[in-house]
């Protein structure tokens, strides 16, 4: 298939700003009708394309929201926290939601296979779980990571799942056989994110080394390896046509990769410090983005006006190193300076806040994007914390561990005192 496109920018269209933390996560509705969020402020914010309807916080997380996703009917809502629990919610005015522990540690990603019957989850208690979505029934669990597993996602047709953890592997399961059927091993670094090709044969990575990796499934070898950021990749999402592949980074850009020619094709600038969520909506006309700067910045391709939706036909090249891009960058943060889109008023007790839908305009090559006060190093404080309240974490579960197992072995000395008696 020809990789034809109009000579035409991506253009940042819509500007949300409600959260008072980072944003960790974004997804949009299948009809691309709505944007879902989640945040470090425990808050889930559904946020509306139509001016007239409110924007609205969900709340029921008692700590930091790391992942969120539309079920691919847009009825439901999957979230996963620090407070270990999964919520599954009903994307309405009421925000109402059924919560079930999952892990014994922070949850970190949450996905629905793609029939929306199945739910998956990864855990820092090195665990990957799948779920009946209906009757909240627990199928099974992938023990065979040695870390933290910082995500995990279903294949296209819902036959493989593919995981990233913090022990420098990302893993290929066969769903049928719960078995792991190859690893790919990671020589710097870990992957903090992963996703699958529109074709279910490729799987790309979000490295913590500053790098983008595709690898193929089926010849279990590395494609392509474009290392353009200057710092780690949070999180990486394939145009639907398969030819594109977006990442975002601590850098505070997004970079926009061309897969059949093996280059970068844009860099694009807006976000106030690191860039840590950001997805294609379902039809590929918009891609969406979040930071510490707390804001959600709603962005329309329009490099894909000319490709058809189908990628049946593409076959992604061996390429171990990217070229430098010939096109220009997309740099919107002069406009984040200029103006700032409406925002929602203080939190309130109720489950869901929030006025009209921030309004959006187009400018030369973007629109309008609210910025945030104290800039990137406001966002380099809020990053160290993070990572200190992951460390305090970590040692507060091994404590926890180290309680059961002294209570497991007194038990059993209770027991033998019992029968020498």
């Amino acid at each position: 298939m020809s990789n034809t496109c109009v000579e035409e920018d991506p253009v940042l269209e819509r500007n949300f700003h409600g959260h008072r933390d980072t944003v960790t996560a974004v997804d949009f509705h299948p009809s691309t009708c709505q944007v879902v969020s989640s945040s470090l402020d425990a808050s889930i914010m559904l946020w509306n394309y139509e001016q007239q309807q409110r924007a609205f916080r969900l709340m029921g997380h008692k700590e930091p929201v790391l992942d969120v996703q539309f079920s691919p009917s847009g009825q439901l809502i999957a979230s996963g926290s620090r407070d270990r629990t999964i919520r599954l919610w009903v994307p309405a005015i009421k925000g109402e939601s059924e919560t079930f522990k999952a892990h014994m540690g922070t949850v970190r990603s949450v996905h629905f296979s793609p029939d929306g019957q199945q739910l998956v989850t990864g855990s820092d208690d090195k665990a990957i779980k799948l779920w009946v979505v209906n009757r909240h029934k627990f199928q099974f669990s992938l023990t065979e990571h040695k870390n933290w597993v910082r995500c995990v996602r279903f294949s296209p047709d819902g036959r493989l799942l593919a995981s990233a953890s913090d022990d420098r592997t990302v893993r290929i399961w066969d769903t049928r056989t719960q078995c792991c059927v190859h690893t790919f091993h990671e020589a710097k670094g870990f992957s903090h994110h992963v996703a699958f090709h529109p074709d279910g044969m490729c799987v790309a990575a979000a490295g913590s080394d500053n790098a983008v990796k595709v690898y193929d499934v089926r010849s279990r070898s590395l494609l392509q390896h474009y290392a353009m950021h200057s710092a780690p990749v949070n999180k990486v999402s394939f145009h639907p046509s398969g030819n594109f592949l977006l990442s975002a980074s601590h850098d505070g850009t997004l970079r926009v990769f061309d897969l059949l020619e093996g280059r970068p094709y844009y860099t694009l600038h807006g976000h106030r410090g690191p860039v840590t969520a950001a997805a294609f909506a379902r039809d590929g006309h918009h891609f969406a983005s979040g930071g510490t700067d707390e804001q959600l910045f709603v962005w329309r391709t329009n490099f894909d006006r000319e490709m058809t939706a189908s990628s049946s036909g593409n076959v992604i090249p061996k390429l171990e190193t990217g070229t430098e891009s010939r096109r220009p960058d997309v740099d919107c943060s002069q406009l984040a300076d200029e103006r700032r889109d409406e925002e929602l008023p203080p939190e309130s007790e109720s489950d869901t806040t929030g006025p009209p839908a921030a309004r959006g305009g187009r400018s030369g090559a973007g629109a309008g994007a609210g910025g945030a006060s104290g800039g990137g190093e406001m966002a380099e404080i809020r990053s160290m914390v993070s990572g200190l309240m992951q460390q305090m974490e970590l040692v507060t579960q091994t404590v926890l561990l180290m309680e059961e197992r002294l209570k497991l072995a007194e038990d059993k000395l209770c027991e033998v005192d019992g029968r020498k008696e």
